[in-house]
Protein backbone atom coordinates (compact mmCIF):
# COMPACT_ATOMS: atom_id res chain seq x y z
CA UNK A 1 0.00 0.00 0.00
CA UNK A 2 1.05 3.57 -0.74
CA UNK A 3 -0.73 6.91 -0.46
CA UNK A 4 -1.14 10.20 -2.28
CA UNK A 5 -2.56 13.46 -1.03
CA UNK A 6 -5.55 14.89 -2.89
CA UNK A 7 -5.97 18.61 -3.58
CA UNK A 8 -7.95 19.15 -0.36
CA UNK A 9 -5.37 17.26 1.70
CA UNK A 10 -7.29 13.97 1.94
CA UNK A 11 -5.09 10.87 2.02
CA UNK A 12 -5.90 8.37 -0.72
CA UNK A 13 -4.56 4.82 -0.32
CA UNK A 14 -3.66 2.67 -3.31
CA UNK A 15 -1.96 -0.51 -4.51
CA UNK A 16 0.35 -0.67 -7.52
CA UNK A 17 1.36 -3.73 -9.52
CA UNK A 18 3.14 -4.40 -12.79
CA UNK A 19 5.28 -2.54 -15.29
CA UNK A 20 4.35 -0.51 -18.35
CA UNK A 21 1.84 2.23 -19.22
CA UNK A 22 -0.32 3.10 -16.20
CA UNK A 23 -3.93 2.00 -15.74
CA UNK A 24 -5.95 3.45 -12.85
CA UNK A 25 -9.05 1.52 -11.76
CA UNK A 26 -12.09 3.30 -10.30
CA UNK A 27 -14.40 1.16 -8.13
CA UNK A 28 -18.17 1.30 -7.85
CA UNK A 29 -20.35 1.65 -4.76
CA UNK A 30 -19.15 0.06 -1.48
CA UNK A 31 -16.19 -1.58 -3.19
CA UNK A 32 -12.70 -0.99 -1.81
CA UNK A 33 -9.39 -2.80 -1.57
CA UNK A 34 -10.26 -4.89 1.50
CA UNK A 35 -13.40 -6.44 -0.01
CA UNK A 36 -12.62 -6.55 -3.73
CA UNK A 37 -10.36 -9.48 -4.68
CA UNK A 38 -11.54 -9.43 -8.30
CA UNK A 39 -9.86 -6.08 -8.97
CA UNK A 40 -6.56 -7.42 -7.65
CA UNK A 41 -6.97 -10.46 -9.92
CA UNK A 42 -7.47 -8.06 -12.81
CA UNK A 43 -4.31 -6.20 -11.81
CA UNK A 44 -2.34 -9.45 -11.81
CA UNK A 45 -3.60 -10.33 -15.29
CA UNK A 46 -2.67 -6.93 -16.68
CA UNK A 47 0.62 -6.53 -14.76
CA UNK A 48 2.88 -8.11 -17.43
CA UNK A 49 2.14 -5.20 -19.81
CA UNK A 50 0.83 -2.37 -17.63
CA UNK A 51 1.42 -0.67 -14.29
CA UNK A 52 -1.94 -1.06 -12.60
CA UNK A 53 -3.34 1.03 -9.76
CA UNK A 54 -6.39 0.43 -7.60
CA UNK A 55 -7.32 2.80 -4.80
CA UNK A 56 -9.75 3.24 -1.95
CA UNK A 57 -12.12 6.03 -2.91
CA UNK A 58 -12.50 8.66 -0.19
CA UNK A 59 -14.34 7.48 2.90
CA UNK A 60 -13.41 3.84 2.27
CA UNK A 61 -10.75 1.47 3.58
CA UNK A 62 -7.43 3.16 4.22
CA UNK A 63 -8.34 6.45 2.54
CA UNK A 64 -9.47 9.51 4.43
CA UNK A 65 -12.47 11.75 3.91
CA UNK A 66 -12.98 15.49 4.17
CA UNK A 67 -16.51 16.94 4.38
CA UNK A 68 -18.51 18.29 2.74
CA UNK A 69 -18.73 15.78 -0.08
CA UNK A 70 -18.63 16.87 -3.72
CA UNK A 71 -17.99 14.77 -6.81
CA UNK A 72 -15.31 17.22 -7.87
CA UNK A 73 -13.27 16.15 -4.85
CA UNK A 74 -13.37 12.57 -6.10
CA UNK A 75 -12.22 13.79 -9.50
CA UNK A 76 -9.34 15.52 -7.71
CA UNK A 77 -8.54 12.22 -5.95
CA UNK A 78 -8.27 10.49 -9.32
CA UNK A 79 -6.17 13.37 -10.61
CA UNK A 80 -3.73 12.84 -7.73
CA UNK A 81 -3.39 9.17 -8.67
CA UNK A 82 -2.83 10.01 -12.33
CA UNK A 83 -0.20 12.59 -11.40
CA UNK A 84 1.56 10.02 -9.23
CA UNK A 85 1.45 7.55 -12.11
CA UNK A 86 3.34 9.94 -14.37
CA UNK A 87 0.92 12.65 -15.44
CA UNK A 88 -1.40 10.72 -17.74
CA UNK A 89 -3.03 7.29 -17.64
CA UNK A 90 -5.58 4.89 -18.99
CA UNK A 91 -8.60 4.68 -16.70
CA UNK A 92 -11.04 1.82 -16.07
CA UNK A 93 -14.31 2.45 -14.24
CA UNK A 94 -16.86 -0.09 -13.09
CA UNK A 95 -20.52 0.51 -12.25
CA UNK A 96 -20.95 3.95 -10.62
CA UNK A 97 -17.16 4.23 -10.82
CA UNK A 98 -17.62 4.26 -14.60
CA UNK A 99 -19.79 7.38 -14.29
CA UNK A 100 -17.15 9.02 -12.09
CA UNK A 101 -14.42 8.09 -14.57
CA UNK A 102 -16.40 9.54 -17.48
CA UNK A 103 -17.06 12.73 -15.50
CA UNK A 104 -13.34 13.00 -14.76
CA UNK A 105 -12.57 12.75 -18.46
CA UNK A 106 -15.20 15.40 -19.18
CA UNK A 107 -13.54 17.63 -16.57
CA UNK A 108 -10.30 17.51 -18.56
CA UNK A 109 -8.29 15.04 -16.52
CA UNK A 110 -5.26 13.68 -18.45
CA UNK A 111 -6.89 10.36 -19.36
CA UNK A 112 -5.61 8.98 -22.66
CA UNK A 113 -8.11 6.12 -23.05
CA UNK A 114 -11.20 5.25 -21.05
CA UNK A 115 -12.83 1.86 -20.41
CA UNK A 116 -16.26 1.68 -18.75
CA UNK A 117 -18.03 -1.44 -17.53
CA UNK A 118 -21.79 -1.23 -16.98
CA UNK A 119 -22.43 2.30 -15.71
CA UNK A 120 -25.90 2.00 -14.11
CA UNK A 121 -28.60 4.10 -15.73
CA UNK A 122 -32.40 4.25 -15.56
CA UNK A 123 -33.18 5.81 -18.93
CA UNK A 124 -36.97 5.72 -18.95
CA UNK A 125 -37.41 2.80 -21.32
CA UNK A 126 -39.71 0.90 -18.96
CA UNK A 127 -37.17 -1.77 -18.00
CA UNK A 128 -36.64 -0.50 -14.45
CA UNK A 129 -38.08 2.12 -12.10
CA UNK A 130 -36.12 5.32 -11.52
CA UNK A 131 -34.57 5.99 -8.14
CA UNK A 132 -36.87 7.75 -5.65
CA UNK A 133 -36.34 11.51 -5.53
CA UNK A 134 -35.22 11.22 -1.89
CA UNK A 135 -32.88 8.25 -2.50
CA UNK A 136 -29.69 10.03 -1.40
CA UNK A 137 -31.41 11.47 1.69
CA UNK A 138 -32.66 8.01 2.66
CA UNK A 139 -29.17 6.55 2.30
CA UNK A 140 -27.67 9.29 4.48
CA UNK A 141 -30.26 8.81 7.22
CA UNK A 142 -29.95 5.02 7.25
CA UNK A 143 -26.14 5.11 7.20
CA UNK A 144 -26.19 7.41 10.24
CA UNK A 145 -28.63 5.19 12.15
CA UNK A 146 -27.88 2.50 14.72
CA UNK A 147 -27.96 -0.05 11.90
CA UNK A 148 -25.85 1.26 8.99
CA UNK A 149 -26.45 -2.06 7.26
CA UNK A 150 -29.95 -0.77 6.53
CA UNK A 151 -28.38 1.68 4.07
CA UNK A 152 -26.75 -1.21 2.26
CA UNK A 153 -30.04 -3.09 2.15
CA UNK A 154 -31.80 -0.02 0.76
CA UNK A 155 -29.09 0.38 -1.87
CA UNK A 156 -29.29 -3.30 -2.82
CA UNK A 157 -33.08 -3.46 -3.11
CA UNK A 158 -33.90 0.02 -4.46
CA UNK A 159 -30.69 0.76 -6.38
CA UNK A 160 -29.49 -2.65 -7.56
CA UNK A 161 -33.00 -4.24 -7.51
CA UNK A 162 -31.97 -7.37 -5.63
CA UNK A 163 -34.90 -9.34 -4.18
CA UNK A 164 -35.34 -8.75 -0.41
CA UNK A 165 -34.80 -12.45 0.35
CA UNK A 166 -31.20 -12.12 -0.87
CA UNK A 167 -30.29 -9.72 1.95
CA UNK A 168 -30.36 -12.04 4.97
CA UNK A 169 -27.59 -14.28 3.57
CA UNK A 170 -25.54 -11.19 2.73
CA UNK A 171 -25.60 -10.07 6.37
CA UNK A 172 -23.93 -13.38 7.28
CA UNK A 173 -21.03 -12.81 4.89
CA UNK A 174 -17.62 -12.16 6.51
CA UNK A 175 -17.27 -8.92 4.55
CA UNK A 176 -20.56 -7.45 5.81
CA UNK A 177 -18.92 -5.36 8.60
CA UNK A 178 -16.55 -3.89 6.01
CA UNK A 179 -19.56 -2.94 3.89
CA UNK A 180 -21.24 -1.34 6.91
CA UNK A 181 -18.10 0.72 7.56
CA UNK A 182 -18.43 2.40 4.15
CA UNK A 183 -22.25 2.73 4.18
CA UNK A 184 -22.10 6.56 4.26
CA UNK A 185 -20.26 6.56 0.93
CA UNK A 186 -23.23 4.98 -0.86
CA UNK A 187 -24.71 8.48 -0.82
CA UNK A 188 -21.63 9.65 -2.73
CA UNK A 189 -22.35 7.23 -5.55
CA UNK A 190 -26.01 8.16 -5.38
CA UNK A 191 -25.10 11.79 -5.92
CA UNK A 192 -22.85 10.91 -8.87
CA UNK A 193 -25.55 8.79 -10.53
CA UNK A 194 -28.59 10.85 -9.50
CA UNK A 195 -29.15 12.66 -12.79
CA UNK A 196 -28.82 9.41 -14.76
CA UNK A 197 -31.26 7.39 -12.65
CA UNK A 198 -34.32 9.62 -12.96
CA UNK A 199 -36.03 7.70 -15.73
CA UNK A 200 -35.08 10.27 -18.37
CA UNK A 201 -32.86 9.77 -21.43
CA UNK A 202 -29.15 10.32 -20.84
CA UNK A 203 -28.09 13.95 -21.26
CA UNK A 204 -26.40 14.54 -24.59
CA UNK A 205 -23.99 17.17 -23.26
CA UNK A 206 -22.61 15.68 -20.01
CA UNK A 207 -19.87 13.74 -21.82
CA UNK A 208 -19.83 15.50 -25.19
CA UNK A 209 -16.27 16.73 -24.55
CA UNK A 210 -14.95 13.18 -23.99
CA UNK A 211 -13.39 12.66 -27.40
CA UNK A 212 -10.73 10.18 -26.30
CA UNK A 213 -11.18 6.53 -27.38
CA UNK A 214 -13.66 4.96 -24.99
CA UNK A 215 -14.55 1.28 -24.60
CA UNK A 216 -18.07 0.77 -23.19
CA UNK A 217 -18.76 -2.78 -22.04
CA UNK A 218 -21.58 -4.89 -20.69
CA UNK A 219 -22.31 -8.57 -20.11
CA UNK A 220 -24.98 -10.41 -22.05
CA UNK A 221 -26.24 -12.03 -18.82
CA UNK A 222 -26.83 -8.66 -17.11
CA UNK A 223 -30.36 -7.25 -16.67
CA UNK A 224 -31.97 -5.65 -19.71
CA UNK A 225 -32.18 -2.24 -17.99
CA UNK A 226 -28.43 -2.19 -17.44
CA UNK A 227 -27.61 -3.29 -20.97
CA UNK A 228 -29.93 -0.67 -22.43
CA UNK A 229 -28.22 1.99 -20.33
CA UNK A 230 -24.82 0.88 -21.63
CA UNK A 231 -26.10 1.11 -25.19
CA UNK A 232 -27.32 4.64 -24.49
CA UNK A 233 -23.91 5.60 -23.05
CA UNK A 234 -22.16 4.32 -26.16
CA UNK A 235 -24.46 6.49 -28.26
CA UNK A 236 -23.83 9.77 -26.41
CA UNK A 237 -20.03 9.42 -26.14
CA UNK A 238 -18.33 10.93 -29.21
CA UNK A 239 -15.65 8.24 -29.69
CA UNK A 240 -17.05 5.07 -28.14
CA UNK A 241 -16.92 1.41 -29.05
CA UNK A 242 -19.35 -0.97 -27.37
CA UNK A 243 -18.40 -4.56 -26.57
CA UNK A 244 -20.69 -7.15 -24.98
CA UNK A 245 -18.96 -9.94 -23.04
CA UNK A 246 -20.52 -13.37 -23.41
CA UNK A 247 -21.81 -15.00 -20.23
CA UNK A 248 -20.96 -12.03 -18.02
CA UNK A 249 -23.01 -10.20 -15.42
CA UNK A 250 -22.37 -7.01 -13.45
CA UNK A 251 -19.83 -9.09 -11.46
CA UNK A 252 -17.57 -9.53 -14.46
CA UNK A 253 -14.90 -12.26 -14.46
CA UNK A 254 -11.42 -10.66 -14.49
CA UNK A 255 -10.19 -13.43 -16.82
CA UNK A 256 -12.80 -12.34 -19.40
CA UNK A 257 -12.35 -8.60 -18.88
CA UNK A 258 -8.54 -8.52 -18.95
CA UNK A 259 -8.05 -9.50 -22.62
CA UNK A 260 -10.54 -6.84 -23.73
CA UNK A 261 -8.72 -4.17 -21.74
CA UNK A 262 -5.31 -5.33 -22.91
CA UNK A 263 -6.32 -5.24 -26.56
CA UNK A 264 -7.95 -1.81 -26.20
CA UNK A 265 -5.16 -0.14 -24.27
CA UNK A 266 -2.38 -1.70 -26.37
CA UNK A 267 -3.85 -0.61 -29.70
Amino acid sequence: MDTVSSKDGTTIAFDRLGDGPPIVMVAGAIQHRAVDPSTFQLMELLAPRFTTYRYDRRGRGDSGDTPPYAENREIEDLAALIDHAGGSAFVVGGSSGAILAADAAAAGMPITKLALYEPPFAIGDGTRPPLPSDYVEQIRELAASADPGAAIEYFMTVGVLLPPEALAPMREMPMWPAFEAVAPTIAYDGAIAADTMTGKPLPTDRWSSVTIPTLVMDGDASPVWMRNGVAAMAEVLPNATRVTLAGQTHAVDPAVLAPELEAFFAS
